[in-house]
């Protein structure tokens, strides 16, 4: 009798530069799940075929990254509570009756970045999260969770950061404003929730932004340290983070909604950074 291989699988254009695959088959082995997981290269407009070939092929669960996380929330007859809030999916599940359940993990894994692996509190502090995108909107509501004393949303369009502050205005004390606005305000965490990273660029803040033993964080990651990551060092930040361990925490959560086991993260996290170092040394 051959038994099939449950396939799991990360959809995206582009998608070679993705870790997932590491990511997960280091999860697998650590758990003992018996599984596949592969990065697939979806072209735009196809995403919804694609979905239901792979699911043809014994597909259990799919991540989704860019473009198509929209198309993620569309593919779902169901989504969780924090996907609805986020008005994103990046997490797809195959349930019993065929149909797929969408749910969004970057909120819980940039709060656990922190949290445990970073040791910062984030109850009672004052936070600056610059942009005002999907990836801003993802992680609103795990942050106001943890009961920040404030949290301020600044972004070039100043009517779509009030926007956003406005639509988790319920969950705590949420405000919007352009990045001109933020003057001489002093925050405890800045994140940087914008993809400025990519292209070597900085939002344009301030470089008073920073409070006495400030954590800034930069949701994107790579080999060395991002631009705004290097501007914080030089503007006083006590603690700098790339995001490289939200993107173990999130991917650790959508293991455990597919697979219903809890991976650990901090083997992969170190594994990771050694791989980052070794290209390094080899540039």
């Amino acid at each position: 009798m051959t038994t099939t291989i449950d396939r799991y699988a990360v959809f995206g254009n582009p998608i070679a530069h993705s870790k997932s695959p590491q990511i997960h088959t280091q999860f697998a082995e650590q758990t003992k799940q018996s599984l596949i997981y592969t990065a697939e290269l979806v072209e735009i407009g196809q995403f919804e075929q694609a979905v239901k070939d792979f699911i043809a092929s014994n597909g259990k669960g799919l991540n989704v990254t860019v473009p198509f996380k929209e198309d993620a929330w569309s593919c779902a007859t169901q989504h969780s509570a924090r996907a609805q809030r986020a008005g994103a999916v990046n997490t797809l599940v195959l349930q019993a009756d065929g149909s797929l359940f969408g749910d969004t993990t970057d909120g819980i894994g940039l709060v656990r970045d922190l949290m445990k692996n970073h040791s910062v509190t984030i109850k009672d502090k004052d936070i600056l999260l610059i942009g005002a995108g999907g990836a801003v909107r993802g992680v609103l509501q795990a942050l106001l969770e943890q009961q920040p004393a404030s949290l301020l949303i600044a972004n070039r369009t100043k009517h779509k950061a009030e926007q956003l502050a406005e639509d988790f205005s319920d969950l705590g004390a949420i405000n919007g404003c352009g990045l001109d606005e933020i003057n001489d305000a002093c925050f405890d965490i800045v994140i940087n929730g914008t993809s400025a990273s990519l292209q070597g660029d900085l939002p344009p803040i301030p470089g008073t932004v920073f409070k006495t033993a400030a954590c800034s964080y930069d949701m994107m990651y790579a080999a060395q340290a991002t631009p705004f990551m290097q501007w914080s060092t030089g503007n006083g930040a006590k603690q700098v983070f790339d995001g490289l361990g939200m993107l173990v925490e999130q991917a650790a959560e959508s293991f455990y909604i597919w697979r219903g086991v809890k991976p650990e993260t901090s083997p992969v996290i170190k594994q990771l950074r050694q791989s980052f170092d070794q290209q390094q040394n080899t540039e």
